[in-house]
């Protein structure tokens, strides 16, 4: 027999206080408005956020919610029809305090799933429980038959219409089924009937899987036997399709359960008396640590789903930035882009001094490094074997014969005696080489030859394939276009570098999204010159920047020419004593990047 119910068709009796205070009010006393504590107050603020989210899931605007110490259902969840208010008890919060509760803000719910699920099934019953039993039935075994089948129907019908909330459910199973099963609770047939109402109709309900409820299927079984079992199931699968106002078909269905366990409808429930007691409580006890097992391995999944959702949903974000920077970058203008605001002392001044005619040396070695870089991408013909029945090709004499012998004997001939060999020229891949160049002041000695090598490379790439691009960003505070994909400069534009603070992460986006470098397909390789003397905040986020580039299969070369560099993670070092050196070193790496795109 339940200790409690859920639903409670009369309004609560007045406790003393209650009473004193109205006889107090009749009589024209002031009313009494205590000045609540500081936790009652958060309880206070507990239930009306719980109100506010009753909407959404009843569909019903008159619903108010109390947080009590004790409930006066004696339940942990309860729902007045008439009062239109739902009580819940605050000790299936634990083991959250008061003020870390917050109902209001949504998704919160997830770090309360247990009491969460008994305010769902509440907000059911609030939704969904339209019929009552006649008051003068109220207490017998109808009353309880009718009461028990509706726990199950009303969450069917809630689920129908919010199948998310079935975590929630099956969360809150233990709180709303242990204290109606106990220890001291006799495996009798009509408690045994009783679990499996509360039990394997969930089960058919949708809300409880088939492996978690085989404890105590297994156990009704060895009570009620097989046809009565089914009998009962019959009843509640029936129930399930019943009409949310259909009060005489409840009546009725509650009456069928009454029969079939030969109970008088008229009399109070069986008490009882006979039968093992503890032995429904073991079952229904494997039953929700399955559940729980069941819901923390879900859990789990669920998180790393949600994780790789906002990774994916960071990335997308991180994608669109990274465009947005590299439009701003490489418009038609020269003027610096301001990735982000800066002290007004670091005024956004171009880094770029003018341009100049290549020299000699300078054409000579884009020349070369495009010779290089042609022999780097060559691809050896791919040879490929093929055997067949007929011509063309050459003949294989023993797989003629087989196939000779094979015809012979009258079996479909299998041999294919004829081999050819197919050979195919890959197409060699183009290339992408981005050039990100720190202009703040501890760079000067690099600016006069990676200025050099940037026009270098724009030429070499746009001599080796015509899909073939590169481009330069200097970088400090601000961002400046040196090069830009697609264009194959005819002059050296020269840069010097005085500037303040680093945005090296802005400069890789810009380039990332500018030469499509997170892209395979295409010998793909990342020159960051700088010597890495950033503040923390810059090193954290060229650090994530950085990461993504690398976890696509981009090559980066990191240029360094202090001598005592400072490199980011990730990155294949190459510490010049002589920035001239730049020009061979950049195109030794774009030679390996293309050998393996």
């Amino acid at each position: 027999m339940p200790k409690h119910t859920h639903i409670q068709p009369a309004a609560p009796a007045q406790s003393a206080d209650e009473y004193a205070l109205a006889c107090w009010e009749d009589d024209g006393g002031p009313v009494y408005e205590p000045t609540p504590a500081a936790h009652t107050r958060q309880w206070l603020r507990i239930a009306a956020e719980l109100a506010d989210r009753l909407p959404e899931l009843t569909g019903r605007e008159d619903l108010i919610v109390t947080c009590r110490e004790e409930t006066r259902s004696g339940a942990a969840a309860a729902f007045y029809p008439t009062l239109a208010e739902v009580e819940i008890r605050r000790s299936i919060f634990a083991p959250h305090v008061p003020g870390s509760i917050r109902p209001g803000r949504c998704g919160d719910e997830d770090r309360y799933p247990a009491a969460w699920g008994a305010f769902v099934h509440e907000s059911a019953h609030a939704a969904h429980t339209r019929w009552f039993t006649p008051e003068p039935l109220r207490g017998t075994a109808l009353d309880q038959a009718g009461q028990l089948l509706e726990e199950s129907r009303a969450e069917h019908a809630h689920l129908a219409r919010r199948p998310d909330d079935r975590t929630y459910l099956r969360a809150c199973v233990t709180s709303l089924v242990a204290e109606d099963i106990t220890r001291d609770t006799p495996a009798d047939a009509w408690q045994a009937a009783f679990a499996a109402g509360l039990i394997l109709a969930r089960r058919d309900a949708g809300i409880l899987d088939t492996d978690e409820v085989d404890a105590v299927e297994q156990t009704v079984l060895g009570i009620l036997g097989t046809d009565l079992v089914d009998e009962l199931a019959t009843i509640w699968k029936a129930v399930h399709t019943t009409a949310d106002d259909d009060q005489q078909a409840m009546l009725t269905h509650a009456e069928a359960w009454c029969h079939a366990l030969g109970a008088d409808k008229a009399q109070p429930p069986p008490t009882g008396t006979g039968g093992e007691r503890g032995k429904l409580a073991e079952a229904v006890g494997k039953t929700t640590g399955q559940v729980s097992a069941n819901e923390a391995v879900e859990q789990q999944a669920r998180a790393a789903r949600h994780q790789q959702a906002r990774a994916k949903q960071m990335a997308a974000e991180q994608k669109r930035k990274a465009k947005e920077t590299a439009g701003r970058v490489f418009n038609h203008s020269s003027k610096p882009f301001t990735p982000r605001p800066t002290h007004k002392k670091y005024r956004a001044a171009s880094p770029i001094t003018g341009t100049r005619p290549p020299t000699g040396q300078e054409k000579a070695s884009a020349g070369q490094l495009a010779r290089a870089l042609r022999q780097a991408s060559y691809r050896e013909r791919t040879a490929t074997v093929t055997n067949s029945a007929v011509p063309p090709g050459r003949l294989n004499m023993r797989g003629a014969l087989a196939r000779d012998a094979q015809q012979a004997a009258g079996a479909t001939p299998t041999a294919l005696p004829w081999t050819s060999l197919r050979r195919q020229q890959l197409p060699s891949p183009p290339l992408r080489v981005g050039i990100a160049v720190d202009v703040s002041g501890s760079m000067k000695r690099a600016a006069v030859p990676v200025a050099s090598a940037a026009w270098i490379l724009a030429k070499a790439a746009a001599l080796t394939d015509p899909d073939s691009q590169a481009a330069t960003v200097a970088f400090d505070h601000h961002l400046t276009a040196i090069t830009r994909p697609g264009h194959t400069p005819t002059r050296v534009t020269t840069f010097q570098a005085t500037g303040m603070g680093h945005s090296l992460d802005a400069a890789i986006d810009a380039l990332t999204a500018g030469l499509d470098l997170t892209h395979p397909g295409a010998g793909r390789l990342l020159v960051i010159a700088s010597d890495g003397y950033y503040a923390d905040t810059e090193t954290a986020r060229a650090t994530s920047s950085l990461k993504t580039v690398t976890d696509s299969g981009c090559s980066v070369l990191w240029l360094a020419f202090h001598p005592d560099p400072w490199p980011l993670p990730g990155t294949t070092v190459l510490e010049l004593t002589d920035p001239t050196h730049v020009i061979t070193a950049i195109g030794q790496a774009a030679t390996r990047a293309l050998a393996h795109p």
